[in-house]
């Protein structure tokens, strides 16, 4: 039996880099172990001496590392699956009303639960492994609200814990992300839209705003909600 070609076995692109290369690596030691087997396919696969272990695993994925590559986090297989869900932030700086003591509106979310005031802090975009590390080595920066683009949770789950209050652009109160942040009360708004906020802006969301509910009929009522209904987010001037 030959192992060439398995690669186009199926009906989809893998989602990243890293799955391909790992599905690529486990593949290449199957091969490898049933070459050397002198069994037919079916004897193969059915006597459990062959069977990959934990040890096997272990060792694609060091050997991977070995050469240098790197993980991709799992915002990259989200963001392919659905661009149109999973968007970064827009950097325009189109004019905008300012409409509450002078600070410029940028965006809205969901809220994710109310808080008795409104939350201030300096907006700080994480999605990548080295802005994560980064933090991890010198400490989350005080008075960090985090802007995320992916509702999963896991990239920033090292440091979420450290956050003043994230705005989360996909997802929704059901998220991941958003049982966590009430886990951790940590306000957040998701599903945000945001324009003209840059890494280092002085911001305010409106973490007062009534919350939306966690349960899929009330969400259903509330799929209409209006502009005004959603959770703000201003720059601070």
């Amino acid at each position: 039996m030959s192992f060439a070609g398995l690669e186009d076995k199926y009906a989809v692109e893998a989602a990243t880099p890293t799955v391909r290369a790992f599905h690529a690596a486990i593949r290449a030691r199957v091969g490898e172990r049933f070459e050397a087997s002198g069994k037919t396919w079916e004897e193969f696969v059915f006597d459990p001496q062959y069977e990959l272990t934990f040890d096997d695993f272990a060792a694609v994925e060091r050997e991977m590392l070995d050469s240098g590559y790197r993980f991709d986090f799992s915002a990259q297989a989200s963001l392919k699956a659905e661009p149109e869900k999973y968007k970064a932030i827009q950097h325009d700086d189109a004019e905008r009303p300012e409409t509450f003591d002078g600070s410029l509106l940028v965006g809205s979310g969901d809220n994710v639960y109310r808080t008795e005031t409104d939350f201030e802090g300096v907006a700080r975009e994480i999605s990548t492994l080295e802005r994560v590390m980064e933090m991890l080595t010198d400490g989350v920066p005080p008075e960090t609200i985090a802007i995320i683009d992916d509702s999963g949770g896991s990239l920033t789950s090292p440091i979420m814990q450290d956050f003043k209050a994230m705005i989360c652009l996909a997802g929704t109160v059901r998220s991941h992300l958003a049982i966590l942040s009430r886990e951790y009360r940590i306000p957040c708004l998701m599903a945000a839209e945001v324009q003209g906020l840059r890494d280092g802006d002085q911001v305010r969301i409106e973490t007062t705003k009534q919350a939306r509910s966690v349960t899929p009929e009330a969400m259903a009522a509330q799929a209409t909600l209006s502009g005004d209904e959603r959770a703000k987010i201003w720059r601070i001037s």
